[in-house]
C-alpha cells in the first residue's frame, strides 16, 4: 500500500465508528455559535430597553428570553461535556491503533528505516499536535465560522453602513495573521523534527547506559544532551513567539478595528441615522465574530495543515516494503538447509559472503565459527530475513527462502540473540508471547529449556521487569528457547547467544540447545569449548566471507588448518 492510501486510512480512522460522537459535538459547537449570537441581541435589547428606545422588547419578556438562554447555555455545556472527550479519546485511541497495524506489518529489515525514535516521535509528541491542531480546532473553527456568518446577517439587518465599516476594519487582523501563518506551520514541522531527533537520542543514552558509565563519557553525554535539549527547546521557542506575535498583533488590531466600530456606531446615534445604544453594543461585540475568524483563520489552517502534514509523515514512513502476502508454506523443515553460491554485500565491491555452498540436515545441530567479521552473524539473518540484495539461493526443502510466505517463515524459524528481548509482562506472557496455551503445553516446553527452577522460585505470573531487568541473562535465554519451542519451530538459530554470559552459564545454556531434539540448530559461537563442539553433528568455518572448512570437530582438528589455528589461539 502506497503512503497516500495509508494516509487516507489514518486520516479515516479519526471517524470509524467515531461519526456520532463527532456529529454531537459539531452540534454543540453550533449550538455556541447561536448563543454567542443570541447573547449580543438580548445585550441590544436590554441596553435599549434601558434607555427607552422604540422598538425595545418589554421587561418581562426580555427575562423569560434570559432564561431561556441560559437553559440552553446548560443544555450545550452538556452534549459538548460527553461528546468530545467522547470523540478525541475514541480518535486518538483509533488513529495509534491503524499505525500500529501498518507498522506490524513491515517486514524486519525495512522496519529499521527509518529508526524506531521516528515511530516513537510519531506516535507521541507528533499525535498529540494532531490531536490538538487538527482534531480539537476543526470545533472551534465550526464555531468561528457559524458566528462569522450570523454575526454578518445580523449586522446587515440592522445597519448596513456600520457593517460595511466593521468589514473593511476587521480586515487589520486578517493581514496580521496571514502575513504568519505559513511561518508557523514551517514552525511546527520543525518541532516535529526536533522532537524525533531528541527522542533518538535519549533513547541511546539509555540504551547505551552501561556503555557510557564503562568508558566514563558521561561528561561528552552531558553535553550532547545538553546540545539536543537547547536545540528542540530553541524550535519550541521559535513557534512559540510566532504564536505569541501572531495573537499579539490580532489582539492589537482587534482592538483597534472595535474601537472603529464603537466610534463610527456613536456617531451615527448621536445623528440620529436609526441607530440606537443597544445597536452599537450589539455591533462592538459583533465585531468579534468577524474579528476573530478573519485574524485566527490563517493560522488555524496552517496548523491544520502542518497536522496533517505530521499525519502524512507516518503514512511515508510506514510506506516501505512490508512483509508480502502470499507464498509458499512449508509446514516443517524434513530434509535440509541448501546454500548454493550464496553472496551478499552492504557495500558494493565489498562482499561479506562470498559464494557460500553447504547443506544442513534437517534435526541436526551445527556451529558457525570463524574470526570476527567473517560473516558468522550475516550468513545467520540471511536463515531468517531473506535480503533482495543477495544472491545465490537459500532453499529450505528445496524452496527458496524468497519464495516462501513471511507467515510460513516466522512459523519455521526461530531467532536466540545475544540479547533477547523480554517485555515488561509476566514470565508467562513472555513465554507465550501473549497468546493462549494449554497449561500442560507451556509446563511441556518449560522443562525442556530447563526453566524450571525460575518458575517454581517466582512463579509464572512473576513480572520481569523492564527490558528483562528482574531476569538473569541466562533466564533469559531459556526463556528465548522455550518461545521457539512453543511455536513449534523447526529451525532454531542462535547468534552469540551466550557472549554475554559467565562462563558456566553459557556453557549450561549451549548445553540446553544440544540436547533439543526434532529441531534443526545453527549456532553463531566463539566459545571454541571442546566439549561442546564435539557434540555438533558440523561445524561450519568461514574465513572472509567464505566456507573456508566444514567437518566435526575431530576432523577439523585433526586436518590441521584454519579451524585448528583458531582453537590453538583459544586454548
Amino acid at each position: 500500500m502506497n503512503a497516500d492510501s495509508i494516509a487516507r486510512e489514518l486520516r479515516g480512522s479519526f471517524y470509524r465508528k467515531n461519526r456520532l460522537a463527532f456529529a454531537a459535538a459539531a452540534l454543540a459547537s453550533l449550538l455556541n455559535a447561536v448563543l454567542n449570537l443570541i447573547l449580543s441581541w438580548l445585550m441590544q435589547q436590554l441596553i435599549d430597553a434601558a434607555a427607552g428606545a422604540p422598538g425595545a422588547l418589554p421587561f418581562g419578556v426580555l427575562v423569560r428570553a434570559c432564561g431561556g438562554f441560559f437553559l440552553l447555555i446548560f443544555c450545550g455545556a452538556a452534549l459538548l461535556f460527553c461528546a468530545k472527550p467522547r470523540f478525541l479519546a475514541a480518535a486518538m485511541e483509533q488513529y495509534r491503533n491503524c499505525a500500529v497495524s501498518y507498522l506490524m506489518q513491515k517486514s524486519v529489515p525495512d522496519f529499521q528505516r527509518p529508526p524506531s525514535a521516528a515511530y516513537l516521535s510519531a506516535l507521541t509528541n507528533d499525535a498529540a499536535t494532531i490531536e490538538n491542531d487538527y482534531l480539537t480546532q476543526q470545533f472551534a473553527l465550526l464555531t468561528k465560522l457559524c458566528c462569522f456568518a450570523g454575526a454578518l446577517a445580523m449586522m446587515l439587518a440592522y445597519s448596513a453602513p456600520l457593517t460595511l465599516a466593521a468589514l473593511v476594519l476587521a480586515q487589520l487582523p486578517f493581514a496580521a495573521s496571514l502575513a504568519a501563518g505559513n511561518r508557523l506551520a514551517n514552525a511546527t514541522r520543525l518541532v516535529s523534527d526536533c522532537n524525533r531527533d531528541f527522542t533518538a537520542f535519549l533513547s541511546d543514552c539509555l540504551n547505551g547506559f552501561p556503555v557510557i558509565r564503562s568508558f566514563r563519557a558521561e561528561i561528552e553525554i552531558n553535553k550532547r544532551f545538553a546540545a539536543e535539549n537547547h536545540r528542540l527547546e530553541q524550535q519550541k521557542r521559535t513557534r512559540l513567539q510566532l504564536q505569541t506575535l501572531l495573537e499579539s498583533a490580532g489582539s492589537f488590531t482587534g482592538v483597534a478595528a472595535q474601537l472603529g466600530v464603537f466610534l463610527l456606531g456613536t456617531w451615527l446615534a448621536l445623528s440620529g441615522r436609526g441607530v440606537t445604544p443597544g445597536i452599537v453594543i450589539m455591533f462592538v461585540n459583533l465585531m468579534n465574530f468577524l474579528v476573530e475568524p478573519l485574524a485566527e483563520l490563517p493560522s488555524l489552517l496552517a496548523a491544520r495543515k502542518a497536522a496533517l502534514a505530521l499525519v502524512q509523515k507516518l503514512a511515508d514512513a510506514l510506506a516501505g516494503q512490508t512483509a508480502q502476502p502470499g507464498g509458499q508454506t512449508l509446514p516443517q523443515l524434513n530434509e535440509q538447509i541448501e546454500l548454493r553460491q550464496v553472496s551478499y554485500s552492504y557495500t558494493p565491491g565489498k562482499p561479506v559472503l562470498n559464494g557460500l555452498s553447504v547443506r544442513l540436515e534437517a534435526g541436526r545441530a551445527y556451529a558457525v565459527v570463524g574470526a570476527s567479521g567473517g560473516g558468522k552473524s550475516t550468513l545467520l539473518r540471511l536463515l531468517h530475513s531473506p535480503e533482495s540484495g543477495a544472491d545465490g539461493q537459500i532453499l529450505f526443502d528445496g524452496i527458496d527462502i524468497r519464495a516462501l510466505s513471511s507467515e510460513s517463515l516466522n512459523d519455521l524459524v526461530s531467532v536466540v540473540q545475544q540479547n533477547v528481548f523480554v517485555f515488561n509482562a509476566s514470565i508467562r506472557d513472555n513465554i507465550t508471547m501473549f497468546r493462549a496455551f494449554p497449561d500442560k503445553t507451556i509446563n511441556e516446553v518449560i522443562c525442556r529449556a530447563h526453566l524450571e527452577e525460575l518458575v517454581a522460585r517466582r512463579g509464572l505470573d512473576a513480572l520481569c521487569g523492564e527490558g528483562g531487568s528482574k531476569l538473569s541473562g541466562g533466564e533469559k535465554q531459556r526463556i528465548a528457547i522455550a518461545r521457539a519451542l512453543l511455536k513449534h519451530s523447526s529451525i532454531l538459530l542462535a547468534d552469540e547467544a551466550t557472549a554475554a554470559l559467565d562462563a558456566q552459564t553459557a556453557h549450561e545454556i549451549s548445553q540446553d540447545i544440544l540436547s533439543l531434539t526434532g529441531i534443526t540448530r545453527v549456532v553463531v559461537t566463539h566459545r571454541l569449548e571442546a566439549s561442546l563442539l564435539q557434540e555438533y553433528d558440523g561445524i561450519l568455518v568461514l574465513k572472509e566471507g567464505r566456507l573456508a572448512e566444514t567437518g566435526t570437530f575431530e576432523e577439523l582438528v585433526r586436518r590441521g588448518g584454519y579451524f585448528n589455528a583458531l582453537y590453538t589461539l583459544a586454548h
